[in-house]
């Protein structure tokens, strides 16, 4: 059976309002241009040599109805006033024949800023354990980045995070999401 795994990802979010739920989350696709798609949630990995390539690049190798894997963090409310968060963390190591990591997180009350460090840290404590970086779990993200950049396992982390306010006119919906080509 031949091998099926990707070799480029993209990262991308979106947010989008309506009275229905279902039409703030297609609204929210609308936002991160990849509501003509397919989408099939997948787990975490990062291939090894998964090339990271611009939002504009990977959409322009997509055709309307075609099935796309990605991983996705989904947020929504119709609370007034609430603060909605959806992240996706990538933790990337050194090795290119290494697998890294991709994170989802989804939150209440998180700032982008609190969103993006927590679902970085998550992603990069999965791949630190996988590699045996030893770390101390309850540290900072401060301390924590330290530990692995003096590893030399870990080459960079990045986030791709959409936070917005509901606006009390019915849903809001916040995604972030990472999707894989092959």
């Amino acid at each position: 059976m031949e091998s099926f795994v990707p070799t480029r990802v993209f990262f991308t979010k979106g947010v989008g309002t309506h009275r229905e739920q279902l039409r703030s989350f297609e609204l929210a696709l609308r936002d991160a241009g990849i509501e003509k798609y397919n989408l099939v949630h997948v787990s975490s990995i990062l291939p090894p040599r998964c090339k990271i390539i611009p939002k504009a690049d990977g959409l322009k190798e997509l055709r309307p109805g075609q099935i796309a894997f990605c991983v996705m963090a989904r947020c929504s409310s119709d609370e007034a006033r609430r603060l909605l968060a959806a992240s996706i963390g990538c933790a990337v190591p050194a090795d290119p024949d290494a697998y890294g990591y991709l994170s989802e997180h989804h939150a209440f009350g998180q700032n982008e800023k609190q969103a993006g460090d927590y679902v970085e840290d998550l992603a990069a404590s999965m791949l630190a354990s996988t590699l045996g970086i030893e770390f101390n779990d309850t540290a900072n993200w401060d301390e924590k980045e330290q530990v692995w950049k003096l590893s030399g396992k870990i080459v960079r982390t990045r986030n791709e995070t959409q936070t917005a306010i509901v606006n009390g006119n019915g849903y809001t919906t916040v995604i972030a999401s990472a999707v894989f080509l092959f």
